[in-house]
């Protein structure tokens, strides 16, 4: 099997999983006092590892609720977020994605991110990216044409001199060419490949990221445009925050409007 196809096939068991109980009730289990997983995202992950261990049983595998595992240095290390969007889920909001990547000597070679509630699969290998629903597979094409950009209000950071989100949202240049969306899952960033999305933002660090590792590389696979908060590459040393535009002058645009969205800089964008 393929490695992308893998990828699909581990993604799909752990949907498999999180629509089997979506709409039930779900035991919580507290990681922090603001986060928790649920029995969802535990069996999921136990699903998608068993796929990737009977398959490529010498990879390692960094999950998000069972951590690293594996032969210690292995070049190849899969990354799996079981339930992207636990809250969402857990209130039954149906916008929730099942992640799993491979990186592969540094690089992410194959990406699957499902939506278990809608039966569709992103998906990209070193060929490109597609989308998979039911058993067929379509290119995926971005495109701006909805002007809809999606803003992720979690990652928000109490320091000075961190980009604000909001700001981002309620800048008056932003209002007059974007609708602003809050979605706190990566169906938001796939669904930038997709022609769904003009583009998607969020402040963070990404550097073994099991929530964001696909969506980043189906993106790329796609064309998008992919960069930090600066221009700069999103997994280079020092990266801030995530900007994937659906083309170059979204992307710029953007980039712009982001600049002025730091605390203490409050200077419209014309």
């Amino acid at each position: 099997m393929r490695d992308a196809e893998l990828a699909v096939a581990a993604a799909t068991a752990g949907a498999r999983v999180v629509r089997a109980h979506y709409g039930s009730p779900v035991e919580r289990f507290a990681k922090s006092p603001t986060d928790f997983a649920t029995e969802a995202d535990l069996e999921a992950e136990r699903a998608i590892l068993a796929v990737l261990r009977a398959q490529r049983p010498d990879d390692a595998v960094l999950g998000e609720e069972s951590g690293r595992s594996g032969p210690a240095g292995a070049d190849r290390t899969w990354l799996v977020d079981p339930l992207c969007g636990t809250l969402n889920f857990a209130v039954q909001t149906p916008l929730v994605a099942v992640n799993v990547a491979l990186r592969d000597a540094g690089v992410v070679t194959a990406a699957a991110s499902a939506d278990p509630l809608s039966d569709e699969v992103f998906w990209a290998d070193t060929d490109g990216a597609r989308l998979r629903s039911g058993a067929v597979d379509a290119p995926l094409v971005p495109s701006p044409t909805s002007a809809l950009v999606d803003v992720n209000l979690d990652a928000v950071h109490p320091d000075p001199g961190r980009f604000r989100p909001a700001a981002l949202l309620g800048h008056p240049g932003f209002r007059r060419q974007y609708g602003g969306r809050v979605l706190s899952t990566t169906l938001a960033l796939v669904w930038v490949s997709a022609g769904r999305r003009a583009a998607y933002v969020t402040d963070g660090r990404f550097e073994d990221n099991v929530h964001f590792a696909s969506g980043i590389a189906i993106c790329r696979a796609a064309g998008c445009v992919v960069t930090d908060l600066r221009g700069e590459p999103v997994d280079s040393p020092g990266g801030s925050g995530l900007l994937v535009a659906a083309d170059e002058e979204t992307h710029r645009r953007l980039l712009e409007l982001c600049a002025n969205s730091y605390e203490g800089i409050g200077k419209e964008q014309v």
